[in-house]
Parts: structure tokens; C-alpha cells; sequence
């Protein structure tokens, strides 16, 4: 266990790109703004240019090449001009030291029969609802001045709300900025196009956000290691040029509401600087993969919804003080791998993986596939849900199909080879439930535990150790040996020791119970046979 924890204190401390010091975030509103930015000023480059600080196209490119290659030159992820565009585009900035009283709507499809055809069919409004006023409570010194659910007919309606309900509404708004100095509208739907969210801005005269611009926020909050940096700033740009597509249909270009030829440049070499790092990234990802392959440990990922326990369950089962599991969401970012100790004495590695949110779009987590590519192709993959969420069997589905669309992605599109591994049904927080609900007897199997209360790990844990062995090729052996020999010192070292006994037939030898894959079996054989 001890060369394990050592061989990933090692794997932790390898060179990454240097974060930078975690800057404030804080709102900047401009009516009608969109996605235009820094139109109405110039930019820093710009301003630049003009006081004959530019350089010339062959020493720029030379430099721009020179800031990609070097990987400990993060400058480039804190660009004002950069700032300006996302702001502008997702109502989100880097200052969060400032109070903000947000009023969110939860808009539902109040029909039954419409409902069945829309995302989270099966989740009831106030459960996304509650859901909803989590994510602003993850957020510091953001606070909720009301949360109301708001039946539609349709989600897609470019008003989004009927003249009928937006009159309510904007009362609503007018009575909250005089009682509680409201600041912000969150309006709980994945993504709202450019024309709704240009119209509700212009109607209640304040920011509108919606979940993939606060899920951005807090991700950028928690999102402290360069690896993490990386990839939340490559998860803005989706949305930043979905916005600009939408503007651009709606021919507002001449309004002054499209990007300018200078913010899409800005875009552009943002994203290919990201990439290049990200591809940095998933090479060295890649060589650690490797070291583990040759270091024969089997790998475990754990993965799940958002806040399910995914890192108390880790605690758990490593006994690792230093983990200190969060109650709030997307605590978690980066994929860190934890040594752990099977009941066969067989060391494994746990990886520890973000977790998943419904209503947003999967190309969010498809940014972060460098990391979670270790989850893809773990040895046996443990499903942490969290039973006590009245969402429970919602929450389940979306991480199901998350991780289908993850595995096609890693495969680069080949679904023959976009097989899962073997998944572990764990249900945690059983603590939380006054009744566990039975399982049906034709079911696949299924863990009840309580990661802080350490309840159920036994069984769990022997589940997992037989689908490692399984997976792996590992196999229980009983080998017998020469006590105090060179093949007992090569058993200890390069198989997992069970349980030792003195032979009853022979003294001199000893009983070896041993874990051991058959490459390893064929090295013992051609070494001592």
C-alpha cells in the first residue's frame, strides 16, 4: 500500500500548468448588450495598435506559438477583452465579493402530455426547483430574494412567457427591487437562445442567467488546478458561439448586437490556445495511464450526480484523512486518484470524477473528456447515487446516458468500441431514508450504504473485488513455496498476499493464498519453474 501511495503522491506532484490567483467576480450590466461585448469601447489590443505597441504578423504568430508551447504560461485564460465578450454573451464575471439577490423562475410545461416530450420529463417542478435555488446557494454572496415555478405551454416560444404572465412577472420584479434590491434573474432552463434572453432583458431591465451561465460561474469558482481552469474555460466557448449563431439569425448584426470580427478572432485564438493545452493535458494523462498499466494497479472510478457522496464514499473506503467531501455542487472538478486496499490485500486506485447535472448540454462535461477520459477506461466503474433525492431514479438515467455519450466521445465515435466498463449500483445517504424500498429479485445487484456512517462498505467492497478480479484476469490461488525462499520475497512484491500458513505436511514450506494475474503467473513460472 505504501509504494501505491507513494507511486500517486508522485503522479499528483508532475508538472502542470501553473494556476493563477483566483480572481473576484462581479456583475457589469449594459442594457441590450448580448453577446457584442467591448463594441462600444476599444479593446486593450486595439488601444495597442494604436500607440504603436503592436508587432508585426511573423513576430505575433511567433509569439502566439511561443505562449501555446510553453506550459506554464497561463496569462492568456485571464484576457479582459476576452472577459468583455463572455460577460456580455453569459452575464457572468470573475468578481463574486459583491452580495447578489437573484429572483428565480423555474419554467415547466404544465401540461401532461407536452411534458412527456420535454427534457426531465419525469422530475417534478419543485424538485428542479429546489435543485435551482441549490446552485445560487453554491455561490458566495449570491442569496435568493424568491423562487417561484411558472407553468408554459411551451419552453421554446421566443417571449418565453405569455403578455398574460409577464405582466405578473415584472410586478413581481418592480415589488422586489424596492423589499430586497434585486439584482439578477435566473431563469432555470438549460440554455436560452440569444432572441429570449435579448427580450426578457429588455422587459425586466436586469442580468438573465440562465443554468449553463450559473453552472459556468461556479465552476469557475471551484475551479482552482490549471487542469480545471483549462477545461471550464473551454466549456464557456460552446455557449458564447451558440449565442453569436442566434444573434446572427435574428439579423441584428446591424443593431450592433453580433460579435465584432475582432471578438471572433479573440475567440478563435483562445480556443486554439485551450486545445492545444488540453491536448497537453490528455497526452500526459495518457503516459499516467500507462505507468498504472505497467504498475499492474486496477483502476476504479467513481462517478455519479452531482453531490451524491462521491468523495465521502472514497474517504471511506481509502481511509484518507486528507479528503474533505463538500456539501455543495461541483465540489469536485478535477479527477485525483485515491490508493485503496480490496479485502484480497489487492491495491487499487480510485479516481475521484466531477459530477454530472441534468438540463444541461452534455457538450459541458464533454469538455472536461481529458480527465474523465481515466473514467472511461477504468477497470470497473462505481455508480454513486444518492437515495435520499426525491429525483433519485432521474438523477440515475441522466448519468446512464452521460456516460454513453462520454464513452462514444472517448472512442472517437466508434460505437463498437464505446463499450462501458462493468458499472457498480451503489445507492448512498441510506441513512437519510426512513425506508429503503426493495429491490426486485430479477434486479442487478445493488449496494444500500451510508458513506458517513460507514454502513454497508463490506459487501461493497467484496463486490468490487470480484468485478476487479474478473476484469482484469486476476485470479485466488494457492501456491506453495519454500519458507523464507526468493519465490516467497517475489510473491510479496509482485502478487497480492491473502494469508500465509505453515504447511502441515512439510515445515520447510509455507502456504501462500495469492491474488495474482496470469502475465504475473507466467513470470513466476519462467523465474522459479
Amino acid at each position: 500500500m505504501s509504494s501505491l501511495r507513494t507511486w500517486v503522491r508522485l503522479a499528483r506532484s508532475l508538472p502542470l500548468p501553473r494556476p493563477m490567483a483566483a480572481v473576484p467576480l462581479r456583475f457589469k450590466y449594459t442594457q441590450h448588450q448580448g453577446v457584442k461585448g467591448i463594441r462600444n469601447r476599444k479593446s486593450y489590443f486595439e488601444a495597442q495598435m494604436q500607440a504603436g505597441q503592436g508587432v508585426d504578423e511573423e513576430g505575433d504568430m511567433e509569439q502566439k506559438e511561443q505562449l501555446t508551447a510553453d506550459p506554464t504560461d497561463m496569462r492568456f485564460l485571464d484576457d479582459r477583452a476576452y472577459d468583455e465578450v463572455a460577460g456580455g454573451a453569459m452575464r457572468i464575471t470573475r468578481d463574486t465579493a459583491s452580495a447578489q439577490q437573484v429572483l428565480i423562475l423555474q419554467p415547466y410545461v404544465k401540461w401532461a402530455a407536452k411534458r412527456q416530450s420535454s427534457p426531465n420529463s419525469d422530475v417534478r417542478p419543485d424538485d428542479q426547483l429546489a435543485e435551482a435555488s441549490a446552485l445560487i446557494h453554491s455561490l458566495p454572496n449570491w442569496q435568493v430574494a424568491m423562487a417561484i415555478k411558472v407553468p408554459l405551454e411551451s419552453l421554446e416560444k421566443k417571449t418565453l412567457f405569455g403578455s398574460g404572465k409577464l405582466v405578473e412577472l415584472k410586478a413581481l420584479v418592480a415589488d422586489l427591487r424596492q423589499e430586497r434590491h434585486l439584482t439578477c434573474l435566473f431563469v432555470s432552463k438549460g440554455t436560452l437562445s440569444f432572441a429570449q434572453k435579448r427580450f426578457l432583458e429588455a422587459e425586466f431591465r436586469l442580468p438573465v442567467m440562465d443554468r449553463y451561465s450559473v453552472v459556468i460561474q461556479i465552476l469557475r469558482l471551484h475551479a482552482t488546478s490549471a487542469e480545471a481552469r483549462l477545461q471550464v474555460a473551454m466549456a464557456e466557448l460552446p455557449y458564447i458561439w451558440a449565442q453569436a449563431k442566434d444573434a446572427s439569425v435574428t439579423q441584428t448584426r446591424r443593431q450592433g448586437y453580433a460579435l465584432t470580427d475582432l471578438q471572433k478572432e479573440i475567440l478563435r485564438t483562445r480556443e486554439r490556445k485551450l486545445r492545444a493545452e488540453l491536448d497537453r493535458v490528455r497526452r500526459q494523462r495518457q503516459l499516467l495511464r500507462q505507468k498504472r498499466k505497467q504498475q499492474n494497479y486496477p483502476i476504479v472510478a467513481v462517478v455519479g450526480y452531482t453531490n451524491a457522496g462521491k468523495t465521502s464514499l472514497i474517504k471511506a473506503l481509502t481511509v484518507e484523512d486528507a479528503l474533505q467531501p463538500r456539501n455543495q455542487l461541483f465540489a469536485t472538478l478535477d479527477v485525483t486518484a485515491h490508493a485503496g486496499c480490496l479485502p484480497c490485500n489487492l491495491e487499487v486506485i480510485y479516481m475521484d470524477t466531477v459530477g454530472f447535472m441534468s438540463d444541461l448540454p452534455t457538450g459541458l462535461f464533454e469538455c472536461f473528456v481529458a480527465t474523465l477520459e481515466d473514467a472511461m477506461l477504468a477497470d470497473v466503474i462505481v455508480h454513486v447515487q444518492d437515495l435520499s433525492h426525491p429525483c433519485h431514479a432521474a438523477q440515475r438515467s441522466h448519468v446512464e446516458a452521460t456516460l454513453r455519450s462520454l464513452a462514444f466521445n472517448v472512442a472517437g465515435g466508434d460505437s463498437t468500441a464505446s463499450q462501458l466498463p462493468p458499472i457498480i449500483d451503489v445507492y448512498n445517504k441510506c441513512d437519510l431514508v426512513p425506508c429503503i424500498p426493495e429491490v426486485a429479485p430479477d434486479a442487478a445487484a445493488v449496494h444500500h450504504i451510508s458513506a458517513r456512517s460507514q454502513t454497508g462498505l463490506e459487501p461493497l467492497l467484496a463486490d468490487i473485488e470480484q468485478q476487479i478480479l474478473t476484469a482484469t484476469g486476476r485470479r485466488k490461488l494457492q501456491m506453495r513455496v519454500p519458507n523464507g525462499g526468493p519465490e516467497m520475497a517475489w510473491l510479496y512484491k509482485n502478487a497480492a498476499v491473502v494469508e500465509t500458513k505453515a504447511d502441515e505436511e512439510n515445515p520447510e514450506r509455507l502456504m501462500m493464498h495469492v491474488v495474482i494475474s496470469q502475465r504475473t503467473l507466467d513470470q513466476f513460472k519462467r523465474e522459479f519453474l
